[in-house]
């Protein structure tokens, strides 16, 4: 058959299948007038978008459907994560409801067969453009000097936004306020505050550990010890492995349960990091195989997310603080390692993020990089919002119940979060020499400025 019949006829049936967005049976498809095919060669034909990741099967046997990858997982809010095709399948996947996904056990072999500096989980390519972007030579090779440099800017961002991964409600703002002032947020939990204070302490471990720190036994339990802190029901699970099985929610996957095991593996895992040489791999398999593992009773990801952070401070490099990265896209690859032992999924957030975070601490990338499409869109109320705030001459927590009651009468509910995150940053960057971007008069800002902080 001639190669643009056939993909006429591809075009053709996934269209048809994008009619379903609940998926759509293979009987129901040859009852379909404009439907030609027979059904050997619709089958064939379903078989080549499946490998091509246009479309994915739901439940199995008779019962089976097959849906389109669009209708099965939509983007990832207003970032647009340019996934391979490999990945698109893994978040189709892991975004089928339970029932359709195979239940699975620990998978040791998906440890063993890794073989540092023979296997990568990072291509080479990959690992050059992530050490081009976030190199900063020094002429102090000391362990931790960049991060001792960016230290303030670096306990806000990595401090919400691992936070934030984990469903917590503080902002930006009321982050920068508990982290500089010890100023709580009154409506928000306990839990919340406790959060946010341990990521402040055990980043401040890291950087002024640096020198010392390593991905052995005792740099990871003391920092877990200090991201659980006064957040476990069990105090004496601080900085220990579980001896308890444990359960983890919206997946089919169950990790090890016998002690002996979970220390096993805790040890190779370290001793394999270690052995590692390139830092982003490093990084990059640690988050992998930590949560993997879930060597604790909880916190588990946090853990791994701050570990991803030791080689990078290490070596200089710019720190990963998961700037932007949505909470679903994380947590869709975090899946795909869960229940398919699969990484590009997890993989492509990591690189994404990577370049997220060091643009953020490198001035002339961020001078020098493409507009953002999102500021671009909201440019007259984000000048709006910040021009009322600093005329009306509000505080801090003054500003930040504005920006929540303005936020919900003009902004649409999917851009809100990301709206919000850029006028506190925009409100702490705020300065003299870049009011007027904000069509602000000297008067007007030195009032405010004078009182906000």
């Amino acid at each position: 058959m001639p190669k643009i019949v056939l993909k006429v006829e591809l075009d053709f049936i996934e269209k048809i299948i994008s009619r379903y967005p609940a998926g759509v049976k293979l009987d129901e498809l040859l009852t379909i007038d404009e439907m030609r095919l027979s059904q050997r060669t619709l089958q064939r034909r379903l078989n080549m978008l499946i490998e091509q990741g246009r479309v994915i099967i739901l439940g199995k046997g008779a019962s089976s459907k097959y849906q389109t990858s669009l209708s099965a997982a939509p983007p990832y809010g207003v970032f647009q994560i340019p996934l391979t095709m490999e990945s698109r399948s893994i978040r189709d996947y892991v975004n089928q409801p339970l029932e359709n996904r195979h239940s699975v056990k620990y998978n040791r072999q998906f440890l063993d067969t890794y073989h540092p500096n023979e296997t990568y989980y990072l291509s080479h390519s990959i690992r050059e453009h992530l050490k081009v972007i976030g190199n900063h030579p020094t002429s102090v090779p000391i362990a931790g000097t960049y991060a001792r440099k960016i230290l303030n800017h670096l306990l806000i961002d990595l401090s919400w936004n691992s936070s934030r991964l984990e469903g917590n409600e503080y902002s930006l703002l009321e982050t920068e306020r508990l982290l500089d002032f010890g100023e709580k947020s009154d409506n928000k939990s306990i839990a919340d505050t406790q959060m946010i204070l341990n990521h402040k302490a055990a980043i401040e471990f890291l950087v002024a550990s640096a020198e010392d720190i390593t991905y052995d036994r005792s740099t990871i339990l003391n920092l877990h010890a200090l991201l659980s802190d006064n957040l476990l029901s069990n105090a004496a699970a601080c900085g220990r492995l579980r001896h308890i099985p444990v359960a983890i929610a919206k997946t089919t996957y169950s990790p090890l349960s016998i002690p002996q095991l979970i220390d096993e593996c805790f040890q190779q895992i370290l001793a394999v990091a270690c052995k590692i040489h390139d830092p982003f791999e490093q990084a990059f398999f640690v988050m992998v195989h930590l949560p993997y593992l879930q060597p604790f009773e909880d916190v588990n990801k946090r853990v791994s997310r701050l570990s991803a952070n030791i080689s990078l401070i290490r070596n200089n490099l710019s720190p990963l603080s998961f700037v932007d990265v949505p909470e679903k896209a994380y947590v869709d690859g975090i899946l795909g390692v869960y229940e398919l032992n699969r990484i590009d999924l997890l993989r492509d957030i990591f690189v994404w993020a990577y370049e997220r975070s060091a643009a953020r601490y490198t001035t002339a990338r961020q001078v020098l990089g493409e507009p953002d499409p999102f500021r671009l869109k909201y440019r007259e109320q984000f000048i709006e919002l910040i021009g009322a705030i600093v005329r009306d001459c509000l505080n801090v927590k003054e500003s930040i119940h504005y920006i929540q009651t303005w936020i919900e009468s003009h902004i649409q509910e999917t851009d809100r979060a990301r709206f919000r995150e850029i006028t506190e940053i925009e409100l702490l960057n705020l300065h003299a020499g870049n009011m007027a971007r904000f069509r602000l008069k000297p008067l007007e800002f030195e009032t405010w400025h004078q009182q906000y902080k």
